[in-house]
């Protein structure tokens, strides 16, 4: 509800792959639902997507006058 961080993607990073978690993770607004893998080097692949698209890919709205 405040403005001020309504426009920070929020991304559910978990080891649940209930189907209820994913359904009220989107349902409270969240941007991307993703699994845990297991494997570390596929965690850090998963952390590089991420960072390439958020931070260099994706154009975000500005953020709101204080």
């Amino acid at each position: 509800e405040d403005s001020q961080l309504s426009a920070i993607p929020v991304i559910v990073l978990t080891t649940s792959t209930a189907e209820d978690d994913v359904l009220n993770s989107y349902k409270h607004h969240a941007n991307a639902y993703i699994t845990k893998p297991v494997n570390m080097d596929q965690l850090f692949d998963i952390i590089t997507a991420f960072e390439q698209f958020w931070l260099a890919i994706v154009t975000l709205p500005p953020a709101p006058d204080s």
